[in-house]
């Protein structure tokens, strides 16, 4: 557990993800909080039913919430989170968000658009001066992605919040990507923070599984009680494997990160490569192909080590073409792949991936 004295020395984050969440040391708790499988408990406390809480979910909000520096809240998937937030939205009321970011998020604000529950702004989130022009008194929601799903921009988190709250606006950034590791988008001003912990927080692509994060107090019970009303709390054996997870978010981002940095460099200097789209942090990276969106499609299906998948954040590493789904940004490049670069040897990921960019620049010499 981590030391709370007011005169303790404040602790990394690594030894945060460690040691937070865990029983206290006494003689005989366990090291680890174990699964509690109740759909009911005693009367006469702060849970009663298992819609209200849970200590294994709670183990898991705790290591989270001290990460981003707020109280955390854990959902049963990154999209019931998003839905939360959403559905504080008041009626009719506008939502700014990025043009190209994570396809449920934008569908979720799409089909709301629709049925006339909210009305939606779309900016380009890297345009600091564009998404700050957009930011009037009519704005209730700010929802910002950084780095992006896929495109990997970078928004002006500092500068967004700011003029958001001049004119009375929320923040939620989804953090996703970034983690708390490199990223605590709350000291920037945000007033919810956003994760699909089926991705990194987890990290071992065997967890569905969303939160939220806030400092605010007064914001924190009110997205508890929708949490219950809605009734999308998590399962308990999921929360327990992403804390179980998290235990190892420091390890494995600083390593997948070092192999994404190295990737990156290399290929940008591959003939098959036209862009390369890496924010200098992180472990994605997005290449756009220079033949094309047939030759991404093809690029998914020729390596060996790389696993063709859409999800992304586990240990292995993954790839797909983000435009092979009808519901993705027409701002995102139809000869777009997205690497989700794992804790593999970097030069077993380089041999795989070269070798499949390689036999691409040939298909493309020989049919020109």
């Amino acid at each position: 557990m981590a030391d709370d004295r007011p005169d303790a020395r404040p602790l990394s984050p690594s030894t945060v993800a460690v040691t937070a969440g865990r029983p206290r040391h006494e003689a005989d708790q366990p090291l680890n909080h174990p699964i509690t499988m109740a759909s009911t408990f005693v009367g006469g406390g702060e849970r009663e039913y298992g819609r209200s809480g849970n200590p294994t979910w709670e183990a898991f909000e705790d290591v989270l919430g001290r990460l981003e520096g707020g109280r955390a809240l854990a959902f049963s998937s990154g999209l019931a989170a998003v839905s939360t937030v959403l559905d504080l939205v008041g009626q009719g009321a506008l939502v700014v968000a990025p043009d190209a970011a994570y396809q449920g998020s934008l569908a979720q604000i799409a089909d709301l658009e629709l049925r006339g529950r909210l009305t939606s702004r779309l900016v380009d989130i890297a345009d600091t001066d564009a998404v700050l022009a957009a930011l009037d008194e009519d704005v209730a929601l700010v929802w910002v992605e950084s780095p992006t799903n896929p495109n990997l921009d970078v928004a002006d988190l500092e500068r967004i919040c700011t003029r958001a709250h001049e004119v009375g606006a929320y923040v939620v950034v989804d953090n996703t990507f970034a983690t708390p590791l490199l990223q605590q988008p709350i000291t920037a001003g945000a007033d919810i923070v956003l994760h699909s912990a089926t991705k990194y927080l987890s990290g071992h692509s065997d967890v569905l599984l969303g939160a939220l994060v806030t400092a605010d107090e007064q914001l924190y019970p009110v997205l508890r009680q929708r949490r219950e009303l809605q009734g999308s709390t998590p399962g308990t054996l999921e929360a327990w494997l992403a804390t179980r997870g998290l235990r190892t978010l420091h390890l494995r981002v600083e390593r997948a990160q070092a192999n994404a940095m190295e990737l990156a460099r290399r290929l940008d200097e591959h003939p098959a490569v036209a862009r390369v789209r890496y924010p200098g942090f992180g472990c994605i990276v997005s290449i756009e192909l220079a033949a094309g969106p047939l030759a991404a499609d093809l690029l998914t299906r020729k390596t060996r080590l790389w696993v063709f998948a859409t999800s992304l954040g586990g240990v292995e590493s993954t790839l797909e073409r983000r435009r092979r789904w009808k519901g993705e940004s027409q701002h995102v490049s139809e000869a777009l792949v997205r690497l989700s670069v794992g804790v593999e040897d970097v030069e077993d990921l380089w041999a795989d991936l070269g070798a499949a960019l390689d036999g691409l620049v040939e298909v493309v010499t020989d049919r020109g």
